[in-house]
Parts: C-alpha cells; structure tokens; sequence
C-alpha cells in the first residue's frame, strides 16, 4: 500500500476497503428510505390527501382536541413524576453502597421486559371493578381504570426506567469525589446537588426526559387496556388514530398520526440539539490548558 493509500485509509480510521464501506453506508441509507422515510412521507401524503382544509378539519374535531389534551396532560404529569424518581433512584445506586441494590436496578428494568399489555393488565388486576382493590374504590366512588388516573398511571409504569437508566450510569462513571469534596468544605446535602451533582448530570437528565416525554406521548398497549376506549373522556391520540381507522376514517386518522409524527420529530430535533450541545461542552472543557498545580 502506498503512503498517500496509508495516511487515507488512517484517516478514514478503518483498514477495510472502500467499497465495503460504501456498501455499508448504502445499506444503512436503504434501510433509513425504506423503513423511516416512506412510512412518514406516506402518512403526510395520506393525512393530506384531501386537501388542508379537511386535515385541520380533522384536528379541530371535539373528540380529536380532547385526545390530544389528555396525550399532552399525560405526558405532563407522568414526565415529572419520573424526573423525580430517576434521579434519586441514580442517586442512591451511583452514590451509596446498600443491600439490595442490583434487585432494586432490575426491578427499573422491569418495563422493558415486561409487555404494555401485561402492565395494563396489572392495573385492572388491582383497580378494576372485580379487582383487589376495586370494591373499596367502588365504595368511595374513586376511578382509576377507564379514567384519566390508570391512564397516567400506566404511562408512568412503561416510562420509568428511560431516565434512571440514563443517569445510573452517568453518575457511576462521574463516581463520588466531588460531592465529597462538596461536602468536606461544609456544603449541605442540598448545596452538594445543586451546585455540584446536577451540573454535571445536566444533558443525561434532559436526554432521559425527552426520551420518556416520547414515549409518554406514543403509548398504546398499557394505556389501550386501562383506557376503556371512552371517546371524548380516556382515549389518547395513538388510540384515537386507532377508532378514526377502524371506523374507515382514513384522512382523519393519517390527519391526527401526522400530528404524532411532527411532535416525535421535534423530539428528535431536541434531542439531536441537546446531544450537539454536550458535544460542543466537552470540546470546549477538552481545549482549556491544565490548570498549573499551585505552590
């Protein structure tokens, strides 16, 4: 191999031939058109097949407004709850030592093994009207399943892991020695993670909840089960998109899926933004000259 093939093939920093990479690289474009493109390009076309006017039409449906109500008041509720619980569940694995600790970090795993189906089916289980705790709830005129709170609850139960499971390791690899540092020189237990903890977890925590807000907004299976399918009062845009399209509403349905799409690209763009930010970080942190040690 000649010199000038040498330094091209370092810095490609692969050693395998160009074509191969190229095949690759066609490969995964391909897949990309196939399976990423056309599906979104066909339910915009699809959505606006008869023109704008039926496609805000659409939208502007009672049925569809209440849908997307309840998406976005799901999302609003479920995504705090997890913030709150992903951090002190990082929190206590990354920074403590504790009996119990690798069954607590599978039981956050739990939801990504477990079928939406199966969670909605837990819910009803415990709070149905022939569930454990349905009597009571009956007896107190409390609901929860085919109401807004299994809803929630649901959508809190499939999303929790996204964003402990994005700072456990995060807060692991960053280990202990700043917040003892923190703590040595009076710091509270509050002060050490404000000032210290969340400036360093900071693009992990907005990762994982856009990662949750996602799937908050996306959920089918758990919610399908515990919703009760009540047009106008428990349906969520996925299942609305499901009624319009069994009912043979097909601009309606590809109108408010449209809707879905454009708010799962602007996470994607969110995402991208925040991942382009940390990046830019790190760089910046990467050029500063060592600090020279003090006499």
């Amino acid at each position: 191999m000649s010199g000038t093939a040498t330094l091209r093939t370092a810095k490609a920093g692969t050693t395998e031939p160009a074509w191969l990479r190229n095949t690759l690289i066609g490969v995964m474009l391909t897949f990309l058109f196939l399976f990423l493109v056309l599906p979104l390009a066909a339910v915009c076309t699809e959505a606006l097949r008869k023109g704008f006017g039926a496609y805000f039409e659409a939208l502007k449906e009672p049925d569809a407004w209440s849908a997307i109500r309840l998406t976005l008041l799901t999302a609003a509720i479920a995504v705090p709850l997890n913030l709150v619980f992903g951090v002190a569940a990082a929190w206590a694995i990354a920074k403590y030592e504790f009996k119990g600790k690798a069954f607590l970090t599978t039981l956050i795993d739990l939801p990504f093994s477990v079928s939406p189906v199966v969670a909605g089916l837990v819910y009803v289980l415990m709070f149905g009207a022939h569930g454990w705790f349905g009597p009571w709830l009956q007896a107190h005129d409390i609901k929860i399943v085919f109401a807004v709170p299994g809803i929630v609850l649901a959508t809190i139960f499939v999303t929790f892991p996204f964003i402990a499971r994005e700072l456990i390791p995060l807060m692991q690899a960053q280990g202990t020695e700043e917040e003892q540092a923190a703590q040595v020189l009076g710091a509270t237990g509050w002060q050490t993670f404000w000032h210290v903890t969340l400036p360093n977890i900071k693009w992990g925590l907005i990762y994982g909840v856009i990662l949750c807000n996602a799937r908050a907004m996306g959920e089918f299976g758990a919610v399908s089960v515990v919703s009760g399918h009540i047009r106008g009062q428990t349906n969520t845009m996925p299942l609305h998109v499901e009624i319009l399209y069994n009912e043979y509403q097909s601009v309606a349905a590809f109108a408010v899926a449209s809707l879905l799409a454009l708010l799962a690209l602007v996470t994607l763009v969110i995402k991208s933004f925040v991942e382009w930010q940390f990046e830019r970080e790190q760089k910046a942190a990467a050029a500063l000259p060592p600090e020279k040690p003090s006499v």
